[in-house]
């Protein structure tokens, strides 16, 4: 099927196949976060262990970037992403096998089939949505990774009351179908699943705009070349580079650690039920979308220096508040999320301020997701661990409010001549 094709059928069904995609790529990581503890009694699992099923999925986005693109160009953009929720079903069925090794290689073929979907939908969205709906098109995917997170860790713990983690787990396999119905339609079944016909002609990858930078999904372009007659190129230095990297690192860090481990927290430090902790886990993932949409109108007044400030200072409200006053969780939460949804988007747009053409694009975004993710895959396990070896949660909230410093001071002072 052509692009314009696409267009012309989809009108409103592509953005929301690309939607039903979204939730199938970050929900998937944060659903054994609410009956972490059922898995771990059940498997005999350690929390380092267990720090594992969240860390595998973010420790792919850093690794297997370059598989997903080599997928992607053995493949069209069609079938790269029915292949990766294809891929994200096979690992939810095999993570709800009762076995701790299941468990674990059913959680890294997710990742992987996560990764080929956060490099690929960029180019989708940018390729078949007009350019007057990218924007939009673009705010949605963005705020619908979110949801996706939310609704897992809202409706986890109450399935796994009535039929058990494996179950629980497993149920979310539903979103991938949906999707995958939803994506065959919006781009036709041939599209979607076959190969293209020997002889015809297949259009080329195209090269994605800054797009892929301003998402912050994992998603690292294609190689591309700078388009003809660009303004001069303006390299970054390389400290500016590794301190967005470092800035990416300790963002990721803080939210893959938190979101790992809050149901937990909950439920230890205020004798939350496990239903309940996992709800209101969900309101940390709900408010990114604030922070996803607020940052770029803010980005239209304010210097990116100013906005990521910002976004450390409300970021740090969470684990200096879950520290000194977790029965005020809500209040912690509501601005720990907005920090974390606008995190990610600030950086992406410093990256895309920063340079002048899309090889510079390329190079910088995938050092500084590539470095960033590996970095945050490390959150959830050292969370893990510290609480394992200390048996309460101060020491891990202390690790996450360094975390966030180094967002916070050495990224503002990477984006100190941002313009």
């Amino acid at each position: 099927m052509s692009t314009g094709t696409v267009v012309r059928r989809a009108g409103w069904v592509l953005p929301v196949a690309i939607v039903l995609v979204a939730l199938n790529l970050r929900g998937p990581i944060v659903a054994p976060a609410p009956v972490i503890g059922d898995i771990r009694l059940d498997l005999g699992l350690t929390t380092t262990v267990a720090g594992l099923l969240t860390t595998i999925p973010v420790l792919c986005f850093a690794l297997a970037t370059p598989l997903a693109s080599w997928v992607i160009a053995k493949a069209t953009p069609e079938r790269a992403l029915s292949l990766s929720l294809l891929i994200v079903l096979a690992g939810t069925v095999v993570r709800s096998l009762p076995s701790a090794a299941a468990l674990l290689i059913g959680t890294a073929v997710i990742g992987i089939g996560i990764t080929i979907g956060n490099v690929v939908i960029p180019v989708v969205i940018r390729r078949d949505t007009s350019p007057e709906r990218v924007g939009i098109v673009t705010g949605v995917y963005t705020s619908a990774l979110n949801v996706g997170s939310m609704t897992t860790s809202l409706g986890t713990a109450p399935i796994a009351s009535v039929w058990g983690w494996p179950a629980a787990i497993a149920v979310w396999g539903v979103l991938a179908v949906v999707a995958g119905l939803a994506w065959s339609y919006a781009v036709g079944p041939r599209a979607a699943w076959l190969r293209p016909v020997a002889g015809a002609p297949v259009e080329p990858l195209p090269v994605t705009g800054p797009i892929d930078q301003v998402l912050g999904t994992g998603a690292i372009r294609l190689p591309d070349t700078a388009s003809a007659g660009s303004a001069p190129s303006r390299r970054p230095t390389r400290w500016v580079t590794i301190g967005l990297t470092l800035a990416f690192g300790g963002q990721a860090f803080s939210y893959y650690a938190l979101t790992a481990w809050i149901p937990t927290l909950l439920h230890d430090d205020i004798g939350f039920s496990k239903a309940s902790s996992g709800a209101s886990s969900s309101v940390f993932q709900i408010l990114a979308v604030v922070g996803a949409l607020g940052v770029p109108v803010l980005a239209a007044r304010w210097r990116p220096r100013a906005i990521l400030s910002l976004v450390a200072f409300l970021w740090l409200a969470m684990p200096l508040g879950l520290l000194f006053a977790p029965q005020l969780w809500l209040l912690w939460s509501i601005l720990g999320g907005a920090a974390q949804g606008g995190g990610i988007t600030v950086i992406f747009i410093i990256i895309v301020r920063l340079v002048s053409n899309d090889d510079d694009a390329r190079r910088m975004s995938a050092f500084v997701q590539g470095g960033g993710y590996l970095i945050g895959s490390a959150g959830p396990l050292v969370a893990g661990a510290l609480h394992g070896a200390t048996g309460d949660w101060t020491a891990p909230l202390l690790v996450v409010l360094v975390a966030v410093l180094v967002l916070g001071v050495i990224g503002t002072l990477a984006a100190r001549r941002v313009p």
